[in-house]
């Protein structure tokens, strides 16, 4: 390869990245997310456009940690830049034009057929690795029937291997997570301004083509948060589209996380809203709070 063409490839790479990180902050200006959030993804892009050597070599000397340490590259954007470089591919892209397909990016670990796919998206609400890599070492990933101990051990060292690059220096235990009253407050208003929102179509289950699926970006406490209704195959089968909600969460010093909220049937928190695999951190909520309003929570958590 002469150096003309490899100088070419370089400018050519960059520029694929750049391109979807414009297309994702086109998106997220059309789906009113906030300003601050449209702007770093469009300054990222201007910026490896503009980058003399390829970005693949940041990454690749030092991972994840050698794209965050580049200017106007933040903890996730840099894993939005990693996962392109990986895969050539955009999760949260695919997400903002509805077109993701969360069993197909599962089936990329091994030992993960479109049987057991299905089954940690459909009963774990998971689409991505880094969520199904935390689900792994909570204790959801064994609920699974037919996933025993072994099994998620070695997916652990499975996705070890595949997110070595891109994971942050703390392990995924240590990752930080909003607050529980952050998180309820955040479906609390998607559900109540359905009707204001802007809507995506999604690709799955949508024979007619519409733009169907209310979309909800907003920010609380420094973080960034994108809300949408579940259109996954078990919330078709069970009639849940308009209840369980996805909320991804991510901040500047912080990747990616998703949880689901839903409305608890039986037992102490009856009819509640209740984050999936936080019931007693959403039992204590609610033993605290009750039904103050979203103000009265703020400032109850602020006094403290």
């Amino acid at each position: 390869m002469t150096s003309q063409t490899a100088s070419y490839n370089t400018l050519s790479e960059n520029r694929f990245i750049a391109g979807k990180l414009d297309e994702v902050a086109q998106l997220l200006e059309q789906q009113n997310a906030s300003l601050f959030r449209v702007r770093a993804y469009r300054d990222a892009a201007s910026y490896l456009r503009e980058l003399p050597h390829p970005v693949r070599l940041d990454y690749e000397r030092g991972g994840k940690r050698g794209l965050d340490d580049l200017p106007t590259i933040g903890q996730s954007i840099a894993t939005s830049i990693a996962e392109i470089l990986d895969t050539g591919a955009s999760g949260l892209l695919d997400r903002l034009r509805g077109a993701a397909d969360p069993e197909q990016v599962l089936q990329t670990v091994p030992m993960i057929g479109p049987a057991l796919a299905r089954k940690i998206h459909d009963d774990l609400g998971i689409e991505t690795l880094e969520a199904l890599e935390a689900a792994a070492y909570d204790g959801r990933l064994a609920s699974i029937k037919g996933v025993g101990p072994r099994r998620v051990e070695s997916l652990r060292h499975s996705l070890a291997d595949m997110l070595a690059r891109r994971r942050p220096r703390q392990t995924p235990t240590g990752q930080q997570k909003p607050a529980v009253a952050d998180i309820l407050a955040v479906d609390r208003t998607y559900r109540t301004n359905l009707e204001k929102l802007p809507t995506i179509k999604p690709r799955r289950f949508n024979p007619t083509g519409d733009a169907r699926l209310p979309i909800l970006h907003t920010e609380r406490d420094g973080w960034q948060f994108t809300a949408l209704y579940s259109n996954s195959p078990t919330a078709h089968r069970f009639g849940k589209t308009r209840d369980w909600v996805v909320i991804y969460f991510e901040r500047t010093d912080q990747p990616e996380g998703q949880v689901t909220v839903v409305t608890e049937n039986g037992g102490r928190l009856d009819g509640k809203r209740v984050i999936r695999g936080q019931e007693i951190s959403c039992e204590g909520y609610y033993e605290t709070f009750g039904s103050k309003s979203d103000v009265e929570i703020k400032a109850s958590r602020t006094d403290a």
